[in-house]
């Protein structure tokens, strides 16, 4: 198959509205620089805010611990086929939210995770995934027997749709990574 590369052009700082003015003033106040997905995300100022907004929130609110988090948005970027953000999360996860190397490892290889807990979760957002959001009751249950609540799966689907938004708006741009997710 081939792939469609949008010829929309990624917003600049010098271009945008007042939404993705704040988004990106903000963004660089926190992390020094706008990543490349923002400007391009940014040419739809709704898709941008609606990003924005549920990935914040989830990353404020959410009941899993943040290195738990980081496996979420490393596998649902892995089973995606999103280079980009899959190399965001590694980053993310290695430099913020201490997930083990070896876990980022077996993940972007898509290999079993050399923790219990860990690999439960990796195993039930891969089957989430591929089974479109119908659950197999057996798979809650191994979910939820390493200790997670049944709560978490309402979380998981906030996860997918903001890291859909994402992959599949880097998939249409051939987003390049930024220099600072390479470190």
């Amino acid at each position: 198959m081939s792939k469609f590369i949008t010829k929309i052009k990624p917003v600049t700082e010098n271009e945008e509205n007042n939404v993705v003015s704040e988004i990106f003033s903000n963004t660089k106040k926190a992390v020094g620089a706008i990543p490349n997905m923002y400007k391009n995300m940014g040419a739809s100022p709704a898709l941008l805010s609606t990003y924005i907004h549920g990935y914040n929130h989830l990353r404020a609110s959410t009941i899993f611990k943040p290195h738990e988090l980081e496996v979420i948005f490393l596998t649902i970027s892995k089973e995606n086929g999103c280079d980009y953000c899959l190399t965001a999360h590694s980053f993310i996860g290695r430099k913020m939210t201490n997930v083990p190397e070896e876990v980022i490892k077996a993940i972007n290889e898509g290999k079993t995770l050399p923790d219990e807990k860990l690999n439960a979760l990796y195993n039930f957002v891969v089957h989430y995934l591929n089974f479109k959001g119908w659950i197999d009751p057996v798979e809650v249950k191994k979910f939820t027997d390493v200790g997670f609540p049944e709560e978490a799966i309402l979380e998981i689907i906030l996860a997918i749709s903001v890291k859909t938004i994402s992959n599949y708006s880097n998939h249409i741009f051939d987003t390049k990574i930024d220099e600072m997710f390479k470190n």
